[in-house]
Formats: C-alpha cells, structure tokens, sequence
C-alpha cells in the first residue's frame, strides 16, 4: 500500500544546513493505523508533508497505491500523489461558514469541478452527494449535527468536521498531523473515536503524528519512533513508548510557599456569550458571581473542558475584555488597582504582567535578541514615564495611551483589530515605546537563558532556524527579559513532546523560585498541571468547581471526562509519581 525508500530530506537555511530525513526506510499496509512519535524537530510534520505531495525531498523514492514518487517526479505525478492522500493538520479550523453537511457536500463536488462550489439541485447527481455527505458525517458522529452552522460547533466536533471533510476526498491514506493535541480530554476522546471508527468502517490506511503518548496508546496498531531525522525503533505501540518516556527528564521540585498573601481579587465577575446560527441562540458560556484570590508568588493552573470560561477569565483579568458586572484588584504597592476601570496606576500594574497565548508566534523575520529588545521597550522599567512624555508632545491624552498600552497585552489578531477601529498602526509603538539597545537586551537576556537552559546562540538565531521546544522556551525568555511580576500562560505548551514539556515544566518552576513570579495557566495537560502548580483551579460552564490541591482537582476532572485513552497515561503515573 505504502513503500518509503532511503527518503532524505535537507533543509538549506541561510547559515547552515538541517537534514530532517536520514535516508528513512519503511512501509504501511492496508488498513493500518501507524503512529508516529519522537521530540519536538525530529522529522515527523516533515514526513507527513513529503508524504502528502506539500514538499519535495532530495534523494529516494515513495510507492503509493501504485504511484511511484521520486525527487524529479513530473506535476503528473505529484497531482496523482495529492489525489490518493489527504492530510488534516492540528491548528487547521477553515470551514465554510454554514450547515455541517454543505461543508462535506462542497468537498465531494470539488473531485468532480476542482472547486468547492455547492452542487445545483439540476446536478445529475445532486441528492446522492448529500447522501454520501451524510453518511461521512455519521462515520465521525456528526449525524445530527448535519444542519448545525460549523462555525459554531465545539473545538472537538469541528475537528471531526474536518475529518469527514477529508475523507470526502476518498483517500486511500489519511495523514492526521497532532489531531486535536491542543483540546481537552472529552474534546480528544470524541475525535480519537472516530478516528478509530473510520478506519474500522472504511479500513483507510491512517498516519497519525502526535506527542502525546496516550494517544499513539490508543490509536495506533504500530509505532515509529523518529529522533533527528532516523528512524530509533518501529514496533508495538507500549514498548517503544515505554522506551521513548525514559528519557524524559529529572523533576524538579515546586519551592514551597508557606505564608502566601492575594495579589490579584476576582470579585462578583458576570459574563454571557451567545452564539446565534440558523435561527437558534445557544447560550454557550454563563459566568455568574465569580469570586476568588490569586495569591502571590504562587503557580496556580485552571483547567477545564473546551468552551468552559478558562480563557475568557484570563482576558477579563487582563483587562483586554470587560465583564458584564464585577471587577477584578491588583495589588500595587500599598494600594488595590481596579483593571476595569481606567486610573494612571492600570498601565503601571500592566507593566508588570507578561503574558503568552495559545497561539503565540514569534516574529519570522526577526533575530530573537531583535524580539526581546523590542519586548523592553514595552515591558521595561521607566518605559512608562518614557510613554507619557512622548504621548503629551504628540497630543495624546493619559486615556487613550492606557488604551493603547493594552493593546500590548492581546492577541496579534485581536490587536490588529483594534488598531484598524482606532485608525492607527503599530508604527505608534516605535515612538512611545522604543525598543531597547542590543547591548542591553543582551544584558537581560543572558541570565534567563542561563536558567532555562537555553544556548546563548539561539538569540541571534531567526525562529525558522528553531525547534518546535525552542520556540517555546524563546517565547518565554522574551517575556522574562523584562522581569513580569505575574506571568499568565494561556495553553501555550499543547504541541510540544512530553520530554520537552518536563524541560519547560522545570523552567517554569526556576522561574517561580529564582524571581518570585506568580504564574497564572491554563493547560489541558493534567500531568503537567499536577507536577508545576501550587493550586488547581476547575472551570465548567463558567463556573468554578473545584479549587484547592493539583492532583485532587486533576483527578476529579478526569474522573468527569470518562476518557479511556488516558489509561497509558494513569498507568504510567500510578508507577512513576
């Protein structure tokens, strides 16, 4: 069904060259799940790739349902490759905005038009395009969800969407790129379902990259273990994970904090979000009466099923969205400051808070020492005092700087927004908030590459010349340059390998111990949360469950999410703490 030959691949950067495939030899037969595994740039997305017909490759040969692939294939050829493959990639949400079923149905008329246009009812075949539309649909437990708007369906049933999306291209190998890593455990056990269901029903030959081991536990009927571009072992699933986890790093332990007292008061917080679509409003999130502390140099995670408010408090705590009622307190000095409400003391305590989204990204075209300069001239000290007297020369008031300060702390998509409503651009930056000079980026930089282990020489290094677990822990030094006093993580760790993630799981906690940093995260990798956090907090329906010790609120999480492919994971735990 599927032959790779001696595949190599070499990257050409500016400076060096990266092999990503050594002369890699395996093959996948019909109906199989194969899994692959292995650290963060150790070759696996540029596999799949390769693998799909998205890049070329330098040396040997792929023999696909009859297709022979090699370097110098023609476009014939490679179209060929495209037509029997599809390929569903992890942070890959485009859909069209409508019905479910229109979605399935403009992609099985693109294998006759080359287009994703909606059949005409004059079509010869029209109504058997539904049929087939909806029988994909109840293969990944999507039936009755057919004429739901897909821009309003859960993370976890999209994902499923874009499955039946692309199994309406009639594949004969599915390649699924880290499916549904970034979503929580009832989200992941929905999508890991159908996915088995598909290959049960369809017997379709299925690649699946993923991280995390439990998923290969559950999915996959072989496994390869990748590390820097060679092929470490290929076997069953539980002895080469077995192998793959032992190396994953010493724990360091989590500095104890024996007389905590509040930094941040959360105090009588509402807020409602609707959805409307095809004539239904869905209430999707009802966040009453929420009143809690956060406490000072402490590590406090929230966890929570998709959709359940977790991201929402942080954006209110940030003050970059507003609550219907309520209000949330920072302590500043001696003094609370509210976050709601505009005071010249908001943009000092924002100064102190650094902050990393899910969907963070470094910028491509700048050196990380670049990043970090520019990172001062936001977050540094007297940045503030520097921002007003420039804003007074350039007539703008202390109001409208607080408001532009914190567009700093969105998202760049939600900033980009919020700069085209205020008829500006980040070329305002360059004028209130210089950047910082080199040699003094480097001065702060230095010893918080030292703590998280990071060689000084990814500083001059452009983020396309990083590992996916570099980038991370880049991402993370530019915040710290500046020396946030509260630094709030937003499920930025979802796609990176577990021995990685122990890596920044022990950064995180030196940062904690070394300055004083009170940690505010999300993440749905409960491990993680347990072995990093001093607290727990759970989220459902935008309330707060639970709150107290990390592993009893874990615990009680997973017993709610009844998700079977986290038994490699409770095992495991069970053995090793």
């Amino acid at each position: 069904m599927l032959q790779i030959e001696n595949l190599r691949k070499t990257y050409r950067l500016k400076d060096r060259e990266i092999v990503a495939l050594k002369d890699i030899s395996f093959s996948v037969r019909p109906g199989e799940i194969v899994g692959l595994v292995g650290k963060s740039g150790s070759g696996k997305s540029t596999l799949m790739k390769i693998l799909r017909g998205m890049e070329g490759f330098d040396s040997g040969k792929i023999i696909l349902d009859g297709i022979t692939i090699a370097p110098d294939s023609s476009d014939e050829v490679v179209r060929a490759q495209l037509a029997v493959t599809a390929i569903h990639l992890q942070r890959d949400f485009a859909l069209w905005t409508e019905s479910a079923l229109k979605n399935v149905v403009r992609r099985i008329h693109s294998r006759s038009t080359g287009f994703e246009v909606l059949p005409i009812p004059e079509d010869h075949n029209y109504d058997e395009m539904y049929e087939e539309a909806m029988d994909y649909l109840r293969l990944v437990g999507l039936g009755d969800k057919a004429q739901h708007l897909a821009t309003i369906l859960s993370g976890g049933e999209k994902q499923r969407l874009l499955i039946a999306r692309q199994l309406a291209k009639k594949p004969k190998v599915l390649l699924l790129d880290e499916p549904a890593t970034m979503a929580c455990p009832a989200t992941k056990q929905e999508v890991l379902d159908a996915i088995k269901n598909v290959n049960k029903e369809l017997n379709l030959t299925i690649i699946v990259v993923s991280h995390l081991p439990e998923v290969h536990e559950y999915l996959a009927d072989r496994l390869i273990w990748l590390e820097k571009g060679e092929i470490v072992a290929d076997g069953k699933p539980r002895e080469i994970l077995d192998n793959f986890m032992a190396g994953i790093g010493r724990l360091e332990p989590l500095r104890p904090i024996p007389n905590a007292r509040p930094l941040i008061k959360v105090r009588g917080l509402c807020k409602r979000n609707c959805l409307v679509g095809l004539g239904e409003v869905l209430n999707v999130l009802k966040m009453e009466n929420l009143n809690f502390d956060i406490n000072e140099g402490e590590i406090t995670s929230l966890i929570g099923n998709s959709g359940g408010g977790k991201t929402t408090l942080l954006k209110i705590m940030q003050g970059v969205r507003m609550p219907d009622e309520g209000v949330v307190y920072y302590r500043y000095g001696d003094k609370w400051v509210d976050m709601m409400t505009y005071s010249p003391d908001r943009m000092n305590v924002r100064r102190t808070l650094g902050i990393m989204y899910q969907e963070f990204a470094l910028y491509a075209g700048e050196i990380i020492i670049d990043q970090i300069a520019y990172q001062l001239g936001v977050k540094g000290q007297d940045v503030i005092e520097h921002a007003r007297a420039m804003a007074e020369e350039l007539g703008i008031s202390d109001k409208v700087l607080d408001i532009l300060y914190t567009l700093t702390d969105m998202s760049e998509e939600e900033a980009k927004a919020a700069f085209e409503a205020l008829g500006l651009n980040r070329d305002i930056f360059k004028d209130l908030f210089p950047r910082f000079p080199t040699t003094e980026a480097r001065r702060f930089a230095e010893p918080i590459f030292e703590l998280m282990s990071l060689d000084p020489e990814v500083m001059w290094k452009l983020p396309e010349q990083l590992s996916g677990g570099e980038k991370v822990r880049a991402t993370l030094a530019i915040l710290l340059a500046a020396r946030p006093k509260i630094l709030i993580l937003d499920e930025p760790f979802g796609d990176i390998d577990p021995i990685t993630l122990r890596e920044v799981s022990n950064a995180i906690k030196k940062i904690n111990a070394e300055y004083d940093t009170t940690i505010i995260l999300v993440s749905h990798h409960v491990d993680f949360v347990k072995e990093v956090s001093h607290r727990a907090m759970l989220m459902e329906k935008g309330a707060l469950v639970a709150d107290g010790d990390p592993a009893e609120v874990c615990n009680a999480f997973l017993a709610s999410c009844h998700a079977p492919y986290l038994k490699y994971l409770e095992e495991r735990y069970a053995i090793h703490g």
